[in-house]
């Protein structure tokens, strides 16, 4: 079985760091403003969009400005696509004739889908029209990508420049995310998926006749459109319930690995592009490295109790005790395992297997993987900027042992970038732990877990901290569609994203304004040490953060099972 596991990820892995490398270089061309193979084809769309937004390719903003800009368009999305919800059942493209959908639901859907959390408490191809899915999820799924990747080279770009009060420009940095990156990889993604049989249809339904000899009525719609920038974008929404485990999503094996990769690839690629703007390669790798270190221990531990299987069904005698519950035949234990911790550790959601139905260590792993601030390869750009954050900490703590002020890239850490930095990160971990003791106080709130016990509480534990990590998974144990999870999870999101952006925003608006100093003794941010560092505060600031619903919850369910 080692063997067998070795040979299915290991290839992977590899494959993903070459694909990471190149397309990290190739973002940051793009960001710069050079010329890349995609400009004679895209370039007059940027330069169209440009002059419709009546915004300057060389126009430049303050951090204030940038930030106002981000929100501003935030809001009109989010404004947007609730109206959109609300007056679908009026609006054209709507062959199933679906009725508006419920006011606490069609908040939460809009705040998820802004915020690029892509949390459903509802099953999309009974609620959402294909209007409302193609013009409403599936746009702001390019939008909140495109905004996530804008702030991570803002927040890059604040520490390449000095001496100056600019970071770039919001639209400009849009603009390019959306037409260099985000539209040709979905493109290319949603044709092979069409190829292999991913459904992209605007018939409302299928008629088939069952072995039974009973009719039935099979869903369809625009799947591939969505599923690929869900994937390429981090975003994670499912256009069918069941997600990436309907084989309407993702048809076979090789869909399954497809889909994994795209989403993994630009969160992997920004290190790299944040070495390549530097100008010190060095520097992005040892980001890099400390992601791709975290990602494959708990993918290891995943894997090693996953496949070790249920204590329980071992005693049964039932296939060795291999926990296939709540899995895919079609994808087993490894590709199952893999899904999930990679869509955990970037912010995702999607999911091909039912968390719900993994053993208890590899739940928490998956809720580790969201509690420490989606850091680990994260959210496109937002993950970046999260490691950023945990690096000032990081220096801090060493500038403490060393007795210096702590210093990254020829730029002094004051007061200011620390205090951001504790917002950015401590921010979304409290309002996450007050929105699960609330849910906890509340005994409908508790009711809605299907399960009692250590497991029950897992299932709250996973949904808050999903909304609080801008994930979107969901444990599939839990009636979250209620008035109460709608709207706390709704606001839990809000803070999980901008707590994140602003303070990464103001950090580049500060660092920016600053001289490059040479300071004669400076504690290198390249070395296996710093890498090793890097890891033990973001595990250290996570785990001690949440180690007491992590002890209550999935290692609590461990222990009863031995």
């Amino acid at each position: 079985m080692l063997e067998k596991t070795l040979v299915a990820v290991l290839p992977f892995i590899v494959v993903l760091t070459i694909g990471a490398v190149f397309v990290g270089r190739y973002l940051a061309r793009v960001f710069q403003g050079q010329h890349t193979f995609l400009t004679p084809i895209v370039g007059g769309v940027e330069r169209g969009l440009l002059r419709i937004f009546g915004v300057r390719q060389d126009e430049e903003q303050t951090w204030k400005q940038y930030a106002v800009s981000l929100l501003l368009f935030n809001a009109l999305g989010l404004c947007f696509l609730f109206i959109l919800q609300l007056l679908q059942q009026w609006l054209p493209g709507n062959p199933q004739h679906l009725g508006a959908v419920r006011l606490d639901t069609a908040f939460n859907a809009a705040v998820s889908f802004m915020t690029n959390t892509n949390w459903q408490s509802y099953s999309g191809e009974t609620t959402m029209s294909y209007l409302t899915q193609m013009l409403g999820m599936t746009v702001q799924n390019f939008l909140s990508a495109a905004t996530g990747i804008s702030v991570a080279i803002a927040l890059v770009r604040g520490f390449v420049r000095r001496s100056t009060n600019s970071i770039g420009c919001f639209w400009v940095d849009l603009t390019r995310a959306l037409v260099y990156v985000l539209l040709p990889m979905a493109l290319v993604l949603s044709l092979v998926l069409v190829s292999q049989g991913t459904v992209q249809t605007l018939r409302p339904t299928v008629a088939l006749t069952t072995l039974e000899g009973q009719a039935q009525r099979i869903a369809v719609g625009p799947a591939a459109s969505q599923v690929a920038i869900k994937h390429v974008g981090t975003n994670g929404g499912g256009f069918f319930n069941a997600n990436a485990a309907h084989p309407f999503e993702s048809p076979n094996p090789f869909t399954d690995l497809l889909l994994v990769f795209s989403l993994l690839l630009i969160p992997a690629a920004l290190p790299f592009t944040f070495g390549e703007m530097l100008g010190d390669r060095k520097q992005g790798t040892a980001l890099f490295l400390a992601m791709l270190i975290m990602f494959s221990i708990g993918l290891g531990i995943s894997l090693h109790y996953e496949l070790a299987g249920n204590p329980a069904l071992a005693q049964a005698g039932v296939a060795g005790g291999v926990n296939m519950e709540g899995k895919e035949q079609r994808f087993g234990p490894i590709m199952s395992t893999l899904f999930a911790q990679s869509t955990t550790v970037t912010s995702t959601g999607a999911v091909d297997s039912m968390h719900d139905s993994f053993t208890p260590i590899p739940g928490l792993i998956m809720v580790f993987n969201m509690t420490v601030g989606e850091v680990i390869f994260g959210g496109v750009g937002v993950g970046l900027v999260g490691m950023l954050l945990y690096v000032v900490l990081t220096l801090f703590i060493v500038g403490l042992m060393i007795g210096r002020t702590p210093e990254y890239l020829g730029k002094k850490l004051e007061p200011r970038e620390m205090l951001m930095a504790v917002v950015g990160l401590l921010g979304p971990p409290i309002a996450m732990l007050l929105m699960a003791g609330l849910a906890f106080s509340i005994p409908s709130a508790v009711a809605s877990a299907a399960n009692t016990g250590s497991h029950g509480m897992t299932e709250i534990i996973y949904a808050c901290a999903s909304a609080a990590g801008n994930n979107g998974s969901a444990f599939a144990g839990l009636n979250a569609n209620t008035p109460f999870y709608n709207v706390g999870l709704a606001l839990l999101m809000l803070v999980g994203r901008f707590a994140t952006i602003l303070p990464g925003l103001a950090i580049a608006g500060s660092v920016a304004a600053k001289k490059r100093v040479q300071s004669g003794v400076t504690f290198s941010t390249t070395s296996t040490l710093f890498v090793f560092m890097l890891i033990f505060v973001v595990t250290i600031v996570g785990g001690l953060t949440y180690f007491s619903p992590l002890v209550l919850g999935p290692l609590l369910e461990f222990l009863k099972l031995r």
